[in-house]
């Protein structure tokens, strides 16, 4: 696994609990990780997946936005997931789906980090099927 960056230890060892596969890539100046074997709620058509997430800069401070997933997820049920996108990430192409924080869950540097955007993550994966059964 590649690691061409330093990460938080924070983050870091949230990664290392996970018990999961997870590199630390650069793409040009852009720093990205790469959570493997990602599990996936009820609904998709695949089990797991690999989110790769952008530490933007001015990370923790500057709010963590979106995910990107390899391969393209899919609905079980065929219906197809709004507001998602291709994006070129390490040679491959990945699902981008464009979620962001809302004036009612806005980030905070004091509290929120790569753990607690994972999790808001896996909300978004849920809410598809909330939104849209």
């Amino acid at each position: 696994m590649r690691r061409e960056f330093t990460l938080r230890r924070a983050d870091e060892s949230f990664l290392n609990a996970t018990g999961k596969p997870w590199e630390a890539i650069l793409a040009g100046a852009a720093q990205w990780v790469l959570l493997h074997e990602f599990e996936l709620p009820r609904g998709y058509s695949a089990r797991t997946t690999t989110m790769a997430v952008e530490l933007i800069a001015g990370y923790p401070c500057s709010p963590l936005d979106m995910a990107y997933f390899l391969p393209a997820l899919a609905r079980a049920d065929g219906k197809e997931i709004p507001q998602t996108t291709a994006h070129s990430l390490d040679n491959r192409e990945w699902q981008r789906w464009s979620r962001h924080r809302t004036p009612a869950n806005p980030w905070n540097d004091a509290e929120d980090d790569l753990s607690t955007h994972v999790a808001y993550v896996g909300g978004w994966l849920e809410d598809e099927f909330r939104k849209r059964p």
